[in-house]
């Protein structure tokens, strides 16, 4: 499979997993939502895979500022996933507020976002290198 439909897929997938997550959260559907966030947690870990196997394709430094923007932002993201792995269970049990768990996953969700933004910038402005 070509890294980059790998990529994008695995993208999507990740997204799509994530607004389940998001909508099934609001609805209280616990199992479902749980069953969501881990399969937005694989999709996650299998972009970033695909990731790195596109950015072998392309010379990301002719893309200028966006390319460490991108990167340092992809690492937040991916840090920022683990506020709402550690407050789920935490609010699940009352031990937490639920608000703090849904401002968390929030966060992530727009985090991610923004990192699929800046790295299709990224792309748009780096030179294929195969």
């Amino acid at each position: 499979m070509s890294p980059v439909y790998g990529f994008l897929g695995a993208l999507l997938v990740t997204v799509g997993m994530l607004v389940g997550a998001a909508i099934t959260g609001r609805k209280r559907k616990i199992p479902m939502h749980i069953a969501f966030v881990t399969a937005a947690v694989s999709g996650l870990g299998v972009a970033i895979y695909f990731a790195l196997k596109v950015g072998e394709l392309y010379d990301l430094e002719k893309a200028g500022m966006i390319t460490p923007i991108h990167l340092t932002l992809a690492r937040v993201t991916t840090a920022a996933y683990l506020w709402p792995l550690v407050t789920g269970p935490l609010a699940m049990r009352g031990k937490i507020r639920p608000r703090i768990h849904h401002f968390g996953a929030y966060v992530a969700l727009v985090l991610t976002l923004a990192a699929t933004v800046t790295g299709v910038m990224m792309l748009y402005g780096a030179e294929r290198l195969v």
